[in-house]
Parts: C-alpha cells; sequence; structure tokens
C-alpha cells in the first residue's frame, strides 16, 4: 500500500520512480540465495558483505542505490521463506542452463568469499544446484574454476565479470 501511495506522488511530482523487483525476479530471488548463503556459516563478515554487493552490482547491471535496495528486499525475502523452492523456481523460470550455472558460480563466489568453504555452504550450494537442474559434475567444476581462481589470485574477474543483464533471462 505504501509503495502505491509512493509511486502515485511520484507520478504527480515527476520524480523518477525507484527501481523496484517483483517478487518473481530472477535478480531477487539470486539475490536472495546469495544472502542466505552469505549468512549461513553463523557470520555475515564484512569480506561477505562487500563481495555480496559486488556481484549483484556487476552481474545485474545495477548502480550502486539499486543494488543496496535489492539486497535489503533479499534479506527480508530470505527471512520470510521456509525453504528454496520460490526461490530456485524463479530462476529455473526465468534462466537457461548456462544462466543457472552462474547462479552457481556467484554462489561458490560467496562461499569463498571468507577464505572459508563450510560444511553447511557446501551442503547449501548442492541442494540450490540440484534444485535449479545444475548437475553435480557442474556443481563440482564450477567450485573448481573458483577456487582456482581465489588461488592464483585472479577471484572475481572471471568470464562474467564485468556483465550487464537484460531485463529477463541473461547473465552476461
Amino acid at each position: 500500500m505504501f509503495d502505491q501511495i509512493r509511486n502515485f506522488v511520484a507520478e504527480l511530482t515527476g520524480a523518477p520512480e525507484p527501481r523496484s523487483f517483483s517478487p518473481d525476479d530472477f535478480r531477487l530471488a539470486a539475490a536472495a540465495l546469495l544472502v542466505h548463503l552469505a549468512g549461513a556459516d553463523g557470520t555475515f563478515a564484512d569480506v561477505e558483505q562487500r563481495r555480496l554487493h559486488e556481484i549483484i552490482e556487476t552481474r545485474f547491471g545495477l548502480d550502486n542505490a539499486t543494488t543496496t535496495r535489492l539486497i535489503e528486499l533479499a534479506e527480508v525475502q530470505d527471512r520470510q521463506a521456509v525453504d528454496f523452492y520460490h526461490f530456485t523456481h524463479a530462476l529455473t523460470n526465468a534462466l537457461d542452463q548456462d544462466g543457472r550455472q552462474k547462479i552457481i558460480t556467484m554462489m561458490w563466489e560467496i562461499a569463498f568469499a571468507d577464505g572459508t568453504v563450510t560444511e553447511v555452504e557446501e551442503s547449501i550450494v548442492a541442494r540450490i544446484a540440484d534444485l535449479l537442474g545444475v548437475s553435480r559434475q557442474d556443481r563440482l567444476r564450477l567450485r573448481q574454476q573458483v577456487a582456482d581462481e581465489v588461488a592464483a589470485g585472479t577471484a572475481f574477474a572471471g568470464p562474467w565479470a564485468p556483465a550487464t543483464t537484460a531485463a529477463r533471462g541473461s547473465l552476461s
């Protein structure tokens, strides 16, 4: 209700409407999964927060303020979720196999962000990959790819960074 009033007032005053994300937006679903993973080990370290912001901003081609808003919405969605199904359903509807593998790569980047991948993080990535239809072989290949980049000091400069996206279905 408040959002409708705010949008109406913005329309009347000519102020630009803030970019919003529908509950079924694949970017919100991906961000919610990344937020969940970042806090899964019991801490949400500064390095994980920075990496989360950087991943979302670059992969989805958002500005700083929109990225912050998306992360805030994702945190709310994550707290309200009882399982991963809603998020993975939105992602499978919006993304092809390549796009879903890119989501798993982003998850590995978050898992490696603090320097340690815990069993809980491994389990979450495995569960999400399964729900997205990403094979075990691809999941492990993507994990190794990110691990190699971390070890080589080239982490997070992979083939998708920096990236932009179209409104639906693309993760460059």
